[in-house]
């Protein structure tokens, strides 16, 4: 057997040898009938166990140390993996990073952006020839379809001369209101507009301002500004010429009318958000196309205010419902002061309790309500819809089938409680009774 085990070490190793010695010298020392045979087995399994560990014992070193070189180049390897990582990391990864986090942003931006130029300046300031240039220069760089929204050509559909759309007030506003609508239509995700005219009054920029606001889009101006020397031989060549047309289409341009537009305009201004960014050019100097693009494209565009938003829609009788809800709101929270109640006040209408401020007097929540009914009234809108009438409608009605649903549940509700009562009146009564018997039967002695 023990040769067996020997020649089959899977089963058995030195250490199960050593640990079945040690067992069998216990056995020695506990027992003491056993003598001479189980000395012997000892002594054999003994000279075993030597002659397994003297066989084993270089290969255990053996394996010990090829062990240790592969745990030390294992670490090597974990060193140089990190060290690669880190530089691959810090060279590598950032530029990449980089580059798609700078890509990303353009495509988020060209997403959205709907970019509009106001430029604006007087007559034969070069207006048209800027619009011109800057049209070519985004067409160049693929920033898509560019609309140019030309204020002689409104004039010259229009049928009016330039001296009537400047002196006649009324020509004046539909004219400019002209402008407005074409360059609302032309806003897109993908086009450029730019608006081409005098745009001499701020109000009036103002409102494109608030255009490209409400559509999420970005704006600058572009202001073709003139010196006095300039605007004097402008003047002057208006004189000579009194007839004569130029490039913009000034037709019938007098000087009378040149001095009234020089009085009257209102050179944009870097402080106002409305003119925000302003690029100002005199006469041929060269545009800062780049830093134009730059301002259209790589910025983000205003978030929409409240003057730019479309108000909500509501019903007709929507204040005056408000303005009785909230009446008989404060009614019952009074009343409920008056009895001198305590704690959150119920309100049948909504279902619900109100918190209410103990320290609250009822002068403080009339204000707070007049100053509700204020904010509610800058926020509506009145819709006469059939659509939304119908469905008022229905909404009553099925408001109406709640409240009957809701009602026959109470009455169903009291008339079980009512059975309840009944029904515990009853076991109260049987009850008494039985205690009323045992006690009549504990008083009366029994006969003998």
């Amino acid at each position: 057997l023990i040769i067996c085990n020997f020649h089959s070490p899977t089963k058995y190793n030195a250490r199960d040898i050593s640990e079945r010695s040690e067992k069998v010298i216990m056995s020695e020392e506990a027992s003491d009938s056993e003598s001479q045979d189980i000395q012997e087995h000892n002594e054999t399994v003994r000279a075993l166990s030597a002659g397994l560990l003297q066989i084993y014992e270089p290969k255990l070193k053996e394996v010990k140390e090829n062990l240790k070189e592969l745990i030390n180049k294992q670490n090597d390897l974990q060193i140089a993996l990190t060290s690669e990582k880190s530089a691959f990391t810090s060279q590598q990864i950032q530029e990449v990073n980089e580059m798609f986090c700078k890509t990303k942003g353009n495509r988020l931006k060209r997403a959205h952006n709907m970019p509009l130029i106001v430029i604006t300046g007087l007559p034969r300031s070069g207006k048209t020839t800027r619009a011109k240039e800057l049209a070519k220069y985004f067409i160049d760089n693929g920033k898509g379809p560019v609309h140019i929204v030309s204020e002689a050509d409104h004039i010259a559909r229009s049928g009016y001369g330039v001296r009537e759309s400047f002196t006649d007030t009324g020509k004046e506003k539909q004219v400019r209101a002209s402008l407005k609508s074409e360059a609302m239509k032309l806003l897109t995700k993908t086009s450029l507009v730019i608006l081409d005219g005098t745009n001499y009054i701020k109000g009036y920029r103002y409102e494109i301002f608030c255009i490209s606001k409400n559509a999420r889009t970005t704006q600058c101006t572009v202001h073709c500004a003139m010196t006095v020397e300039q605007r004097t031989s402008r003047r002057e060549e208006l004189v000579r010429n009194a007839t004569s047309a130029d490039s913009e289409g000034d037709v019938q341009l007098d000087s009378e009318t040149f001095d009234a537009l020089c009085q009257r305009y209102e050179e944009p201004q870097d402080t106002s958000r409305w003119d925000r960014p302003l690029f100002t050019v005199y006469g041929d100097d060269e545009m800062d196309l780049v830093r134009i693009n730059n301002a259209l494209y790589e910025q983000a565009p205003l978030p929409p205010n409240l003057a730019t938003q479309n108000m909500p829609l509501s019903a007709t009788n929507f204040l005056f419902e408000l303005d009785k809800t909230t009446q008989t709101i404060i009614d019952q929270i009074a009343s409920a002061r008056k009895i001198g109640l305590e704690g959150p006040v119920e309100i049948p209408q909504a279902g619900m309790r109100a918190e209410v401020p103990p320290n609250m007097s009822v002068a403080q929540l009339n204000r707070h309500r007049r100053q509700f009914l204020n904010y509610v009234k800058m926020h509506t809108n009145v819709l006469k819809t059939k659509a939304y009438k119908d469905k008022v409608t229905r909404i009553k009605m099925q408001m109406h089938q709640i409240h009957q649903r809701t009602k026959n549940l109470r009455t169903k509700a009291l008339e079980i409680q009512e059975l309840k009562v009944n029904q515990c009146a009853t076991k109260l009564q049987q009850l008494h009774y039985e205690e009323s018997l045992v006690a009549n039967s504990k008083r009366t002695p029994r006969k003998s």
